[in-house]
């Protein structure tokens, strides 16, 4: 097992920009706003030839009764659980405050070993900067620069001290990691929907926090999990509003956050609101997952809070508005329940095959001979000829045909070449993509150039001169 370091601390005291550092990465929103991380959001990091697990988590607020910053206390407090070092963040430039003395009462009551690190130390000097907080009575503390780097790398070595190298040299590195060979899956949609509901139904406990308010989740959370021996890796993502309704810059990052998971998993689970109908941004979600060729499974939430006339309108919207959706599992649930939801990941594994699966060369050929005989396409100004197909990629599956004359075929041959080739392979749940290769035209470097003007001027001329001395 790898050490794990929590980081906690107030709101805004730097606990993001340190887990960007630890980790190399952006994983973080990073913003001068105070409470913008809300989950637990875990990474690796790396010192020399020491590797570790880095938790980032939002600020502990330890007066909060109820709310959303008492679920955020919450889910640092479960983080605190998991820890075997808590790096505890105090703010240098705005020194101790009574919240810092709150929390260091608290987690010396957890038992956990704890770091104090006074962030946003740079350019001042150590004594200065660190005096105050001796009255945590957390030992020495270290001044750091998350922003900077300052001491960072220093603070690493001294909180994985007591940890041997044995065990963490059997975690493999990150670079060196084999290809991920199990379903990544994206929870999206519109705020408010029920996606962090449906997560944590699909873990089956609260490990990211479901609130009534629109906007609770803010970053992508990746979280790993296993069921019936198959490893998962779960992405909850923030809700995608309508571009004109999108002002202020956090959700804007989260937005583009959420394009990234989808671009990053291998099977989207579109979550849409029963109770709310379907609307255009779910239409505008699904078409931005389908250009993205992924897997989509299709899931209306809240349904068991519809009446019969109510079920019928929203089956009619779902099959006018997302037609083009009609590749993908359609599954009727209720998150909060848990009604319908393990049929979810069932569909989730059969969509990650499809989008994954190996087609043999001669079978595509043969399909591709078997569609042109019932459906010729449709002839131009030379007759399109298919010679052979074959497999260009996965993810979504793409379909490589070659022949001649090809550059002409219309998408609804196309399409109808997709539907083809998705009933005869049983691909259900994942697009499918066909592109036409044309053969080079043996006869292209027979073909004489054209004659340049002074060229034209010399045939014309000689074309004069034997009109005159034949006399024609």
């Amino acid at each position: 097992m790898l050490p794990t370091l929590v980081l906690v601390g107030r709101p805004n005291v730097g606990k993001s920009t340190l887990f960007n550092r630890l980790t190399r990465s952006r994983d973080a929103l990073v913003a001068d706003l105070p409470g913008l991380t809300r989950d637990r959001h875990y990474g690796r990091g790396r010192v020399g030839e020491r590797p570790f697990l880095v938790v980032d988590t939002g600020g502990l607020e330890p007066v909060a009764k109820e709310g959303i910053l008492f679920e955020m206390a919450k889910q640092t407090r479960q983080a605190v659980d998991e820890a075997d070092l808590v790096l505890f963040l105090v703010d240098g430039r705005q020194g101790l405050t009574a919240q810092d003395k709150t929390i260091a009462d608290q987690l010396r009551k957890t038992g956990r070993t704890v770091m104090l690190l006074v962030n946003k130390a740079e350019g001042m000097q150590r004594t200065a900067v660190t005096g105050e907080f001796f009255e945590l009575g957390l030992g020495e503390p270290l001044p750091i620069s998350s922003a900077h780097g300052d001491n960072v790398t220093e603070m690493v070595e001294l909180a994985l001290e007591g940890f041997s190298v044995q065990e963490e040299a059997a975690e493999p590195h990150k670079g060196t990691m084999k290809k991920i060979d199990h379903p990544k899956l994206a929870i999206v949609g519109r705020p408010n929907v029920g996606k962090s509901t449906l997560v944590n139904a699909i873990l089956g406990e609260e490990r990211v926090i479901a609130f009534d308010q629109p906007g609770t989740t803010r970053d992508s959370i990746y979280i790993d999990f296993e069921r019936a021996g198959k490893h998962y890796t779960i992405i909850d993502t923030a809700g995608v509003r309508r571009r004109g309704k999108v002002d202020e810059a956090i959700e804007k990052f989260s937005v583009i956050k959420t394009l990234q998971a989808v671009e990053d998993a291998n099977v989207v689970v579109l979550v849409v609101d029963a109770q709310q109908g379907i609307t255009e941004q779910d239409a505008h979600i699904a078409d931005f997952v389908l250009q993205a060729g992924r897997a989509l499974v299709l899931t209306v939430n809240k349904w068991d809070g519809l009446d019969q006339y109510q079920r019928d309108t929203t089956k009619r919207d779902i099959d006018r508005k997302l037609h083009f959706l009609s590749f993908a599992k359609l599954h009727f649930i209720s998150a909060l329940n848990g009604d319908g939801v393990p049929g979810v990941l069932k569909s989730v594994n059969e969509a990650f095959a499809a989008a994954m699966a190996k087609l043999s060369t001669p079978l595509l050929t043969r399909v591709l001979t078997a569609a042109v005989a019932k459906q010729p396409p449709p002839r131009g100004m030379f007759r399109p000829k298919m010679r052979y197909a074959h497999q260009g990629g996965s993810n979504p599956p793409l379909i490589v045909v070659h022949g001649s004359a090809l550059d002409k075929i219309p998408d609804s041959y196309r399409r109808y070449l997709e539907r083809t080739f998705c009933d005869a392979f049983k691909l259900q749940g994942t697009p499918l993509r066909i592109e036409f290769k044309a053969g080079k035209n043996p006869f292209a470097d027979k073909i004489p150039k054209p004659l340049t003007e002074s060229e034209e001027r010399a045939n014309h001329r000689a074309r004069i001169r034997g009109r005159r001395l034949y006399g024609r």
